[in-house]
């Protein structure tokens, strides 16, 4: 008999939104020149978007040629942009009945994303976003961690209960330095490759499994 206890039960779990719940991927792909020309960094051409997805966010950032101060800039304008586009975005397949079933089961759901809360909330619907007890959006490119830290905070519940689930190497990342699971979807922007060299604690191939996971027979 193995003396290491099983992990704590999972009581919280956080979203990541764009490519995690939203699939914005192609949306976000389809202003990148746009992005690029107004802040002048470096353009991707297709034939590139599959390598970039296999890097980490870090150093697609630093492929792409833009400098940190400007990133603050390019996230507040996207975040604008985004708004009058939300029409174009709809959530994954399976994303609401997922929701559904977690807060069905008294796990609590909270989002934190670099995206605005208001474009977060009109992709969800009413109904998904009544699901979603903490919300922490407009969080920078990299500040995903404190965050994370204030979610704990609010909902009362230790590290080792929570369960945090994104499609990005920096949501991994986040997740480590705050000492809670990080859970990886391969729905999402970063290709699957990226996301395992980090050793997620859990990885996802659709949000089913996610309830699978979490809820098992019940």
């Amino acid at each position: 008999m193995s003396d290491t206890p099983s992990p704590a039960p999972v009581r919280l779990v956080i979203f990541d939104f764009d490519g995690t719940l939203s699939d914005s991927g192609e949306w976000f792909l389809g202003i990148l020149d746009h992005l690029a020309q107004r802040y002048r960094f470096r353009t991707v051409e297709p034939h590139e978007v599959e390598t970039l997805r296999g890097w980490p966010t870090r150093e697609v950032v630093r492929h792409l040629g833009i400098p940190a101060w400007k990133l603050p800039f390019i996230a507040r304008y996207t975040r604008t942009l985004f708004a009058l586009h939300t029409h174009e975005v709809s959530l994954f397949d399976g994303v609401t009945d997922m929701l559904a079933a977690l807060d069905h089961a008294g796990i609590k759901l909270a989002l934190v994303s670099s995206n605005a809360e208001i474009n977060a909330r009109r992709i969800l619907g009413e109904e998904n976003a009544r699901r979603i007890a903490i919300w922490e959006c407009a969080s920078s490119l990299y500040g995903k961690a404190p965050r994370f830290r204030r979610v704990l905070r609010r909902a009362g519940v230790e590290a080792s209960e929570v369960l945090a689930i994104g499609d990005e190497t920096r949501d991994i990342e986040a997740a480590r330095r705050c000492g809670i699971r990080a859970g990886a979807v391969g729905w999402g922007y970063a290709h699957p490759s990226a996301l395992s060299a980090l050793a997620p604690d859990i990885s996802f191939a659709s949000p089913c499994a996610v309830t699978d996971l979490l809820l098992g027979g019940q």
